[in-house]
């Protein structure tokens, strides 16, 4: 149900990171997921078939899932950033993403990951990289601002 996505070769970026207190680098990732998966998000919400707008706005990328979601969800490292870009807990979601007996399949979650996902790989190392040095940024100024005051 869930593929994850693993981009290999990006050493630099690793030690950048590694170079990051742990919490700012985790706050890097989500906000660099959040990032990338949002246009995923935006166009299922284009493709999902409206009866009363309540599984398009369900769609959004975030960190957490429903208690039903969650059990189908393996989390292969407690330490590792996970985002997801989805519909909610709506019993409709995947019946129209997969069809039921009655009714054909009107997939919306799949074909936007398939129009969006070389754009978010393409785009992932510069937002990233572009993250990281904010935020090594905002440590150099909080560090000399801690400086300056305990002198």
């Amino acid at each position: 149900m869930f593929e994850p996505v693993r981009i290999e070769g990006l050493a630099e970026l690793q030690e950048a990171l590694r170079e990051l207190p742990d919490a700012t680098a985790r706050n890097v990732l989500r906000r660099v997921a959040k990032e990338v998966l949002e246009p995923i998000a935006e166009r299922a919400r284009q493709l999902v078939p409206v009866n009363d707008g309540r599984l398009r706005d369900s769609i959004k990328v975030s960190g957490s899932l429903s208690r039903r979601q969650k059990s189908q969800f393996q989390r292969t490292d407690p330490n590792d950033v996970v985002m997801f870009a989805g519909a909610g807990a709506l019993p409709q979601a995947h019946m129209m993403e997969f069809g039921t007996i009655d009714v054909a399949p009107r997939p919306f979650m799949r074909p936007a990951w398939d129009s969006g996902k070389q754009p978010l790989l393409d785009t992932l190392k510069d937002i990233l990289w572009a993250q990281i040095e904010k935020a090594a940024k905002r440590a150099e100024r909080k560090a000399a601002k801690l400086a300056a005051a305990g002198e």
